[in-house]
């Protein structure tokens, strides 16, 4: 059933290529009619000229099998080019759908499934698939055409020494039926090892300064020799299991040698067989051993190639949680108000009992800044994630100007939501690529208008390459705050209604970050940092809806109202002096707060 089932893979990967295959499976055919032919010609020769010399005929043979050999070369390079051709297309289809399938899946498949695991899957499994599709698939069919064009030519030439010569041929089969299991297991923990030796480099590279902080170097050293010894050690054994196979492979092909050349001489000596004939069957059995030790590499390439579309195949059909439904929405960016309103929201993580929002309920107006507080472990990054269906939320509880979210098109509501998330990631280029990520056309004036309101300008400008600054790997020649500023500064670029700030601002000192909020509230045209039109009625329009989550609660003071949350409920709702009026959990936070600026 699995083999069927990689089978029937293994034909659609090859369908969007079948002409190239198609073109390669038959010049591989007429490669081996070619080689079947010319010991004929040879044949031929030998006897005529056994009873007649004559050099001008012996030239033309000459002429003739180069002329025959020329040609099988050069059919076998097209051969070749086009097969291996097929593989190296094939491995192009299968990495970019990889790619496009990661994109559509949730955050969270990420949060559960191997960087290294995944890198180690879409490089070193689908190379094993490319050679299945190239040197495995050209291997297999010349083994079969060779077999199927060669043995009745040499049936037709001398039965009984056919049958002599191909009696181990049976032998060499069950021997490699018998490592095949043995071959595939192998191959497996290969693989793995593989993966888990991938993940800790990446891991390590990632958290080199982590390591260099607590001193880890040796730890991780003797962490990646035992994870290097155990992919030594399963290469070791899967090299020990080929290097068995194969010489007794060659081995028993070689014997049929011997016994052409035992059985055929004695016939020769009593002149039962030509000695054309003899030539021409050594000449066979020499081609035949060939493919048939080939055999031995191609089932270790099949037995990789098994192994690889299983867990290549492993990623493709996992099917994304977040998805857009039959029924969807279109909602252009330039329709939507920022209104957001929540009924009964709860959402439990996948694998918990305990839910992360509980039964929320609120109505964010269009245009309006609120802030979230509470305690770590509240839910405020849970409520922040629902919001652009970063999470798997339920339909009938979040909408956007009214509109269930789960039934707008994705594409639109992310487009519609500007979100800096906690973990400020930067890629590794210049400053100016990460604040216009989004609209790499952007021109230079609005990135310096982003990076202003996001309180970054100044520090870039007295960078020596100012804009142009290579950040390198997560942003990491950057501070905390400096990072979480320039990620700001690329959320104000894009020109979306609705801001949502996930504590993006913990890195940054209270009076920069009030400082930020202050001129937040101050936009007047989505995407438009330059103030133009700040007309009270284009204000009243067009301001953008900002939710930002802060443990600063002198910056949330800015905000129109306060939800504050605990335990996955919001517990509070008002403003900053509605919630110091009355007894509850944010007058508790408040005076906490109070107490941290006096120490400070």
């Amino acid at each position: 059933m699995a083999t069927s089932r990689r089978l029937a893979k293994l034909i659609a990967y090859l369908r969007p290529h079948w002409r190239d295959a198609t073109l390669g499976i038959i010049a591989l055919l007429m490669v081996n009619g070619l080689n079947v032919y010319i010991p004929l010609v040879i044949r031929n020769c030998i006897d005529n000229l056994s009873t007649h010399f004559n050099l001008n005929r012996v030239t033309g043979y000459v002429v003739l099998i180069l002329a025959l050999s020329s040609a099988m070369w050069l059919i076998r390079m097209a051969s070749r080019i086009w097969l291996f051709g097929v593989g190296r297309q094939v491995e192009f289809d299968l990495k970019q759908r990889i790619f496009e399938h990661l994109l559509t899946l949730e955050p969270s498949y990420f949060a559960t499934t191997s960087g290294g695991d995944l890198i180690s899957r879409a490089t070193s499994d689908v190379d094993n698939i490319r050679r299945l599709l190239g040197f495995a698939v050209l291997s297999l069919a010349n083994t079969l055409f060779a077999y199927t064009l060669t043995l009745p030519v040499m049936l037709g030439i001398n039965v009984e020494l056919t049958l002599a010569a191909l009696a181990v041929y049976p032998l060499m089969f069950f021997l490699v039926q018998l490592y095949s299991n043995r071959l595939r297991s192998q191959q497996l923990e290969v693989q793995e090892s593989l993966s888990d030796i991938s993940e800790l480099i990446q891991e390590d590279i990632s958290g080199i300064s982590l390591i260099k902080i607590y001193a880890q170097e040796e730890n991780e050293r003797r962490a990646f020799a035992q994870k290097n010894q155990q992919v030594l050690q399963a290469n070791l054994r899967l090299a020990k299991s080929r290097n068995t196979l194969f010489p007794l492979i060659s081995g028993l092909a070689s014997i049929s040698s011997l016994v052409i050349i035992w059985l055929g001489t004695t016939r020769l000596t009593a002149g039962s067989l030509a000695v054309g004939d003899f030539v021409a069957l050594l000449i066979y059995v020499q081609q035949l051993v060939f493919p048939t030790a080939l055999l031995g590499f191609t089932i270790t390439t099949y037995q990789r190639g098994e192994v690889s579309i299983d867990r290549v195949e492993a990623i493709l059909t996992v099917t994304p949680k977040i998805k857009d439904a039959n029924d969807t929405i279109n909602l252009p960016r330039e329709q939507v108000n920022g209104g957001l309103t929540a009924k009964h929201l709860s959402y439990t993580y996948p694998g918990s009992t305990k839910p992360a929002l509980r039964n929320v309920s609120f109505t964010i107006a269009p245009g309006e800044i609120v802030a979230i507080v509470g305690p770590i472990g509240a839910g405020k990054s849970t409520l922040a994630n629902a919001i652009p269906r970063l999470l798997d939320i339920a339909p009938g509880q979040l909408f956007l100007d009214g509109m269930d979210i789960t039934k707008i098109l994705l594409s639109d509501l992310r487009s519609a939501i500007a979100y800096v998330p906690q973990d400020s990631f930067l890629f590794s280029t210049t400053i100016k690529n990460n604040i216009r990520y989004e609209d790499p056309m952007s021109e230079q004036y609005k990135v310096e208008s982003a990076a202003k309101m996001a309180q970054i300008q100044t520090e870039i400008t007295n960078f020596p390459q100012q804009y142009e600054t290579i950040v390198g790997e997560r942003g990491i020649t950057l501070s905390g705050g400096q990072r979480q500023r320039t990620a700001l500064a690329r959320a104000l670029l894009v020109d979306a209604p609705i801001l949502i700030l996930d504590d993006a601002l913990s890195s940054v000192d209270n009076q920069t970050a009030t400082a930020i909020l202050k001129s937040l509230s101050q936009i007047s045209e989505w995407g438009d940092s330059s103030g133009i039109d700040s007309s009270p009625e284009t204000v009243h329009q067009h301001r953008k809806t900002i939710v930002f989550i802060t443990h600063q609660l002198s910056a949330a003071a800015a905000a129109d109202r306060i939800f504050v949350m605990d335990k996955g409920e919001i517990v509070q709702i008002g403003t900053q002096i509605e919630l110091l009026q009355q007894p509850g959990l944010y007058r508790t936070l408040w005076s906490q707060h109070q107490v941290e600026e006096l120490l400070h």
